[in-house]
């Protein structure tokens, strides 16, 4: 190409840990489904964003953090 790049088109196929063939073009599944109303964003309500902090405030109650110990100074 004109800038120096170039464009390659792939010549094996790839497959999961799990030993099915990886679909080209197929994102990732959420982990969350979220059915959005188109609505919604015009009253400034994003029902994604919502959902994702109610998962991480259920996690965290669920998996509280927990702060590492300190280990005691070294001496020189």
């Amino acid at each position: 190409m004109i800038d120096g790049g170039s464009v390659t088109v792939p010549t094996f196929r790839m497959y999961t840990p799990d030993g099915r063939w990886f679909q080209e073009g197929y994102g990732v599944d959420p982990d969350y489904r979220v059915v959005e109303d188109p609505a919604q964003p015009g009253k400034g309500t994003d029902q994604q964003l919502e959902k994702s902090i109610q998962a991480v405030m259920q996690l965290l109650q669920e998996h509280p953090p927990v702060a590492p110990k300190q280990p005691p100074f070294k001496k020189r």
